[in-house]
This record gives C-alpha cells, structure tokens and sequence, in this order.
C-alpha cells in the first residue's frame, strides 16, 4: 500500500532508541524526510547514522525539550531547512514510579514536564506552521495505562498518560477545519532490545513467563515495529477520516471497553 508519505517532512521526538526509533524507521521506509531528537547526542547520531546507511532520510538535532525554549527553538530549525512538518509525532516519554503520598513535588514536575508539558510546546509550535499549509498529522505515544488503571506506583505516569489522551481529542476536534489530524496510539507491553520489559524477560524468565500466560491473550510481547506500523497509517493520507482517536496496540493486553 502506498501511504502517500514521500517527500514529507516529519519530526519525531526522541526517535533515538526503543519506540521512538521504530517510528523513525517506519516512517522513513515510506519516503518521508525524518527529523529526531534525543538529549544523549552521541546515541542520537549513531542511530542517525544506522537510518542513514539504510538509504533513509534522517537527520538528528541533539536537544532536551524538557527546556522551556527547545520547542520553539526544534521547530524553527526544523521549519527553516525544509518549509514545513507534515507530520510530528510526540514520543518523549519516561516513568517514575512510587506509592503516591511519598512522592515529591519535584518528582511530579519531573515527569509532568517529560510526559506532558513539551508534547505540548512542541504541538503548539508545530501546529502554527501546519495552519498556514492547512494540512498535518500530529500523533501522541501514550499507553493503555493512560485508558485504564495501572496499577500501584504509577499515580504519576497514569496522570500524564490520561493527560496526553485527552489533550489530543480536543486538539482534533479544535483543529479538524483547518485540515490537522491529531490521535494518540496507546502501547501495550512492547519488547524490544535493551527496553525495561527485554531487561525483566532476561533476568526473570520464569517470572516473565507467567506474566504473559496471565496477561498477554496473544502469547507474547508486542515490538516496536508493530507500535510504528501503525503510527504511520495515521500519519500518512491513508488515514484521512481518523482524527480524535485513540488506538491501543496492545494485543487484547487492555481491558477498557472504549
């Protein structure tokens, strides 16, 4: 299927490993012109670098958007090499876990400002160069967690997840006239090499085991490829008619009816 995505310009956040890179990958496969951040330089340039050897076009910009001028400043390069975003998607993401009445105020302000707060200023710069071309596909990584309960120690994640969710459905629905897509993909457990769930997989194979027998329907860990597979469907022309949603891909791990 041709998605329509060549010679578009996309900006990925923190497509330097994990999900993000996947997407950056995805992405650039169907021929769309790929930019990424990451605060770590050296490993955003080696994955640079890995994209580029592959025939794709990606670029990395080394910044840390938890600072209240990256956004603004990421855009503005973005925008004055190439004349445009077709498409961002927002994937900076983290965790803190801890029982709620022990975590800090600075905790919280941590995470609201990795999780939340520069989806929103890079969103909002973005949207004001895709105004002006009338046409863009914004596209927010959250997590089942933020359509459902998490469980103990993720009070903080949970919150910003829910955020992202909600914050994007208004946005689509503020947008829409003026040609913007915006929808948020909700993982599932995704494995990949040297993610948290690859980690606990290798050193408790047993424990891991039962987990998947209990909680993953289709026998296993979902990849990131099959996160980015559809991140691209919505970024692309494909998806003309899907705005204001949320989709899980989670194989039947969530147990949200809506």
């Amino acid at each position: 299927m041709n998605l329509n995505l060549d010679k578009k310009i996309a900006l990925v956040t923190g497509g330097s490993r994990g999900i993000g890179q996947g997407i950056v990958e995805a992405i650039a496969a169907e021929g769309c012109t790929v930019v990424t951040c990451a605060r770590n330089e050296s490993e955003l340039q080696a994955s640079v670098v890995e994209m580029q050897v592959k025939g794709y076009d990606v670029i990395g910009i080394a910044t840390d958007i938890t600072e209240k001028s990256a956004a603004d400043a990421l855009v503005e390069q973005v925008v004055a090499k190439y004349g445009r975003i077709d498409v961002l998607v927002n994937n900076v993401g983290g965790n803190q876990r801890g029982e709620f009445d022990v975590l800090s105020d600075e905790n919280w302000e941590d995470l609201l400002n990795l999780n939340l707060t520069s989806h929103i200023r890079v969103s909002r710069a973005a949207v004001k160069n895709m105004k002006e071309q009338g046409s863009g596909s914004i596209i927010f990584i959250a997590s089942i967690f933020g359509r459902e309960a998490g469980g103990k120690g993720l009070s903080i994640y949970n919150t910003t997840k829910s955020a992202m969710i909600s914050m994007a459905k208004i946005m689509a629905i503020e947008l829409a006239g003026q040609g913007i897509r915006v929808n948020s993909v909700a993982p599932g457990s995704i494995r990949f090499p040297g993610g948290s769930w690859d980690k606990r997989c290798i050193e408790d194979p047993e424990g891991m085991a039962k987990f998947t027998e209990q909680n993953l329907p289709l026998g296993r860990f979902g990849t990131r490829e099959e996160v980015a597979n559809v991140v691209t469907f919505l970024a692309s022309e494909k998806a003309s008619l899907v705005t204001g949603t949320c989709i899980n891909v989670d194989g039947c791990q969530s147990k949200s009816l809506i």
